[in-house]
């Protein structure tokens, strides 16, 4: 049996360190990467994936710090994937939520990984969905992915989670621009924390209001449910647990279906762009990458001729 097989059989065992290592490998690209996945990925597909996403300072960390005592009161084991921004020294996560979520540190049934973006767009590392696929087939029930929230589109995360929550708060500017900001259409639950604050009911009119502007017909599941919750007190933690639970059960077959379809495809196509990028951009082209850009910078050639001749070179035409 070599490393990566006695590897994955303590990570399918439910090893907590075994995890943590394939994790590790995952994220650093390391050559063993793809067996690990090629090995769990039967074993996955089993666990719920619950996004959770919005602005900064919205309290995402602190209700995923109350779901996730939630859902360890009902007994379920709990994987959490915390996005953090990168480090600008180390590429490495900022590590903020694993400060908040420290109570969770001793227990078993939780696996608490915070990883950085690296510069991904969407608020989602590129190593999330490997991560996730990792601790639902080290046995975590439930995986909870939290996005960095920092402003940028966060349409990625619908397709990584069965169920998406936007956390907004009142008070933080124009909220109307705050819900417009492109992921009006996201989100499965929309979360109004710190409900004791002013200005809750307009922003919950507020949300209403944007909803009903949409078409029905545009969604693959259920309405959205609108909730009021002060996670800092624990108040309408478990209203959002039992949201959640029925939606996952109301969803449709179909829905879930086209859901997990559009999730692999995407999936499938940002690895078919990593790879050709790296094919691109290394020794395997045997530098007609860089060829092709001193054509383009000459204006000897245009880019998609450039790219055509690319492309070609990767996958030459079928014969006939």
């Amino acid at each position: 049996m070599n490393d990566v097989e006695d590897l994955t059989r303590r990570l399918l065992a439910g090893e907590t360190r075994a995890l943590a290592r394939a994790i590790s490998i995952i994220e650093d690209r390391l050559p063993e990467a793809r067996e690990i996945i090629r090995s769990i990925y039967p074993r996955s597909g089993k666990a719920p994936i619950i996004g959770i996403t919005g602005p900064p300072g919205a309290g995402k960390s602190t209700l995923v710090d109350g779901l996730t005592e939630s859902l360890r009161g009902a007994g379920r084991r709990v994987g959490i994937v915390a996005v953090d921004p990168s480090s600008a020294f180390s590429g490495g996560a900022v590590l903020g939520d694993r400060v908040r979520m420290q109570r969770h540190s001793t227990d078993e049934g939780v696996f608490i990984r915070s990883m950085a973006t690296r510069g991904q767009f969407g608020g989602l590392a590129r190593a999330t969905v490997d991560a996730a696929d990792l601790m639902d087939a080290a046995g975590y029930q439930t995986v909870i992915l939290e996005t960095v929230g920092v402003g940028q589109d966060e349409v990625d995360v619908v397709r990584v989670a069965d169920v998406v929550v936007l956390v907004l708060v009142p008070g933080m500017g124009d909220d109307i621009q705050t819900i417009k900001a492109g992921i009006m259409e996201i989100p499965d639950i929309f979360v109004l924390n710190k409900a004791d604050r002013d200005g809750i009911d307009r922003l919950h009119a507020d949300v209403k209001n944007m909803l009903s502007l949409l078409d029905p017909a545009s969604r693959v599941g259920p309405a959205p449910a609108i909730l009021r919750t002060v996670a800092a007190r624990g108040e309408g933690i478990g209203e959002l647990r039992g949201a959640i639970d029925e939606f996952l059960k109301r969803a449709t077959p179909d829905a879930v279906a086209a859901r997990r379809f559009d999730r692999s495809r995407e999936r499938l196509l940002n690895l078919l762009r990593e790879r050709i990028l790296e094919w691109a951009g290394g020794p395997a082209s045997g530098g007609t990458f860089d060829d092709l850009v001193e054509q383009v910078a000459g204006r000897s050639l245009d880019p998609h001729s450039a790219a055509d001749r690319l492309l070609a070179t990767f996958a030459p035409p079928a014969k006939r």
